[in-house]
């Protein structure tokens, strides 16, 4: 599998000016018009995030994506600001939805893990689409919230003792380290079933119709034809040597991208998109549901666990598939590109403006460090 030049298309049809050190290699003819997202940002520890694309696991040999105008750098939209308002935003909702009560230890190792930090990808993508589409972010909060409650519980679920096994989670000791075995599996329980609760109960302005629609959205994502149907082969397939890239795309698109497709369609449906709309988000978020998976591969054997906040390398050592050990690394980041293309392309007939959250998350994704 090879791709040349995979982006430059996207580049085309975003009319973005890219620099000649970067790893997408277009022409370097001059456009204008261009959206840009900012690729210098001062990493708040908060997000744990940074821009730079030449610490980047898609990046190779000190490549850099360089994204900037003939003058001068500057950006029409401030990703920044917009994640650190979103994600401010989604951290007190998830602070005031699930408070301290009786009974305490439960609770306590709920928040422990839900409010431990993270990205908060999957609620953004879920803001991002509603306000695409022409909702309010207080419509999709509910559902932001939701989204992030349920991937919390697949983290707590996944890095026990009889799946994953890990020991480290966001840079702190996982949930059954710190509160138990029998008791990381209930807080999971719990942050499921009251994802679903705060959806039903939360969620304001919007039809019945649409909220119903929103709720088997969620339960489709994590069944067992979703997020558990790809936990189940990915446990299934370790140490087995004949696996093909089918299989593993697979695992991923029930495992990973599934969830990320399910906060965008929900954020979509609640913003009141049309049909046509909701189907061009869905292809973009399995895209980059897929991405977000290779870039966690190609990291896993790239980046010291300091680097990540959780156990590198464990898939090597667990023998299991991954996009590096089938493709190779190389050809890996060159998938990854790809992905990002195709992504990209969905966007294309929105209003740009509306899309840039979009299209930022798409950029922090790929150009992530951990």
């Amino acid at each position: 599998m090879s791709f040349v030049n995979p982006m430059c298309t996207w580049a085309q049809i975003h009319k973005i000016q890219i620099g000649s050190n970067s790893i997408l290699h277009p022409s370097k003819n001059k456009l204008n018009n261009y959206l840009l997202v900012e690729n210098s940002i001062k990493k708040p520890n908060y997000w744990c995030y940074s821009s730079s694309i030449s610490g980047s696991a898609i990046s190779t040999n000190g490549e850099q994506a360089s994204i900037q105008n003939e003058e001068k750098a500057h950006t029409k939209f401030n990703f920044e600001e917009y994640m650190f308002e979103k994600a401010d935003s989604v951290n007190k909702a998830l602070d005031e939805a699930v408070m301290l009560r009786e009974p305490l230890k439960i609770h306590e190792a709920m928040r422990y893990s839900l409010l431990a930090g993270g990205k908060r990808v999957r609620p953004m993508l879920c803001l991002a689409a509603c306000e695409l589409v022409g909702g309010k972010e207080s419509v999709a909060m509910p559902a932001s919230c939701a989204v992030e409650m349920i991937h919390t519980m697949s983290l707590i679920h996944d890095d026990l003792p009889c799946m994953d096994n890990d020991d480290l989670r966001r840079g702190k000791p996982t949930n059954h380290k710190v509160y138990g075995e029998d008791t990381a599996v209930l807080a999971g329980d719990a942050l499921l079933a009251f994802a679903f609760e705060h959806v039903a109960t939360a969620t304001k302005g919007v039809s019945p119709e649409r909220v119903v629609r929103v709720v088997g959205e969620l339960a489709r994502v994590i069944g067992s034809q979703g997020l558990v149907a790809g936990q189940v082969v990915d446990l299934s397939s370790e140490g087995l040597s004949d696996l093909g890239l089918d299989h593993l795309e697979f695992i991923h698109l029930h495992k990973t991208a599934v969830l990320l497709e399910g906060s965008v369609v929900m954020g979509a449906v609640l913003g009141g998109g049309s049909d046509d709309q909701v189907d061009k988000l869905r292809k973009f978020a399995r895209c980059i549901g897929l991405l977000f998976q290779v870039v966690d591969d190609i990291l896993d054997v790239t980046k010291s666990s300091e680097e990540l906040g959780k156990t590198a390398g464990k898939d090597l050592v667990a023998d299991k598939a991954t996009y590096p050990k089938l493709l190779g690394l190389d050809k890996s980041r060159d998938y990854a590109q790809k992905l990002m293309r195709d992504a990209l392309i969905q966007l294309d007939e929105f209003d740009q403006e509306k899309a840039a959250p979009l299209i930022a998350l798409a950029n922090f994704i790929a150009y992530r460090d951990n």
